[in-house]
């Protein structure tokens, strides 16, 4: 799992760097809240579980490593879709799935400290 979350957390670097490049190219900052949430949560969190998994293989190759990847990289994407969606659009529909995003996100970080403290010695 490590190397997955690695790799993975490269493409948000990608995406967050592109976007504030955009940001700053074009001085519309509306989109500050996902680029910050794709750079925090997408390229560093997942950085550094990566690397800790990668550290600690028990970690991650436990179940709860694998659930913790599945629900983080399903989850980040709703969320931040969502949220440029309802940004860009004003369209408050997209605004319900923010949350489902967030949610799943959240679990998968709480699933990820129980881990840590079950697998890590």
């Amino acid at each position: 799992m490590g190397v997955r979350f690695i790799k993975i957390s490269v493409v948000y670097f990608v995406i967050g760097t592109l976007l504030g490049m955009y940001m700053s190219m074009t001085y519309n900052f509306q989109f500050t809240g996902t680029h910050a949430h794709v750079n925090l949560l997408g390229w560093t969190s997942m950085t550094l579980a990566g690397i800790l998994y990668v550290m600690y293989p028990k970690a991650g190759k436990s179940m709860l490593g694998k659930i913790h990847f599945w629900l983080h990289n399903i989850g980040l994407p709703i969320m931040m879709v969502c949220l440029f969606l309802t940004v860009l659009t004003g369209n408050q529909t997209f605004a319900s799935f923010i949350g489902v995003g967030g949610v799943m996100v959240v679990i998968a970080v709480i699933l990820f400290a129980i881990n840590i403290f079950r697998n890590v010695r």
